[in-house]
């Protein structure tokens, strides 16, 4: 593909700019996005997944921020590493820094991920048992709400399917 801009290198550069809901593809060479001021990923200007990371580290609940400065320390105990110096370069000093800054985490997870707990993905071939694993908990959850409605029968439909998935479970 051809730069858009000068019309005659190949165009290394693909950006999509979306404004006020209207999208905008550029198909550009590198020396023109220099000449535009874009951020070149890999380069001395570039664009890295820290910046992206220190950009979301500012979102904190109000009250959910005064909460985690009273619970929690402002620095790592194990290696010294305060919050703002990891919002700065978007990784932790140690493992223990996860205990240290947990509270404050939650909302960046969720902000970033849209939950707080992973569930990933399970492959087809070999994710059987994991698959059958998690839809009995998902059934035995749906059975103490029908038990605390007082659906009994449909208590008991839910108790013998997840028997079912537990005896395939133990099988394989």
């Amino acid at each position: 593909m051809i730069c858009q801009e000068c019309g005659k290198k190949q165009a290394t550069l693909h950006f999509t700019k979306i404004l006020n809901g209207e999208k905008t593809e550029f198909h550009i060479c590198e020396s023109c996005a220099r000449e535009k001021g874009e951020l070149i990923p890999g380069t001395a200007n570039g664009f890295s997944i820290h910046n992206l990371l220190s950009g979301l580290l500012d979102f904190e609940p109000s009250a959910h921020s005064a909460l985690a400065n009273k619970v929690q320390p402002s620095r790592c105990e194990h290696c010294g590493l305060t919050y703002t110096q990891f919002s700065k370069i978007g990784r932790f000093g140690c493992s223990e820094c996860y205990k240290h800054f947990g509270e404050k985490l939650d909302p960046l997870f969720k902000r970033v991920h849209g939950n707080i707990v992973h569930t990933g993905k399970v492959p087809k071939r070999s994710g059987g048992l994991i698959k059958h694993k998690r839809e009995i908990d998902q059934l035995k959850k749906e059975l103490l709400i029908r038990i605390d409605n007082e659906e009994f029968e449909e208590a008991a439909r839910l108790r013998d399917q997840i028997r079912e998935l537990e005896k395939k479970v133990a099988e394989g």
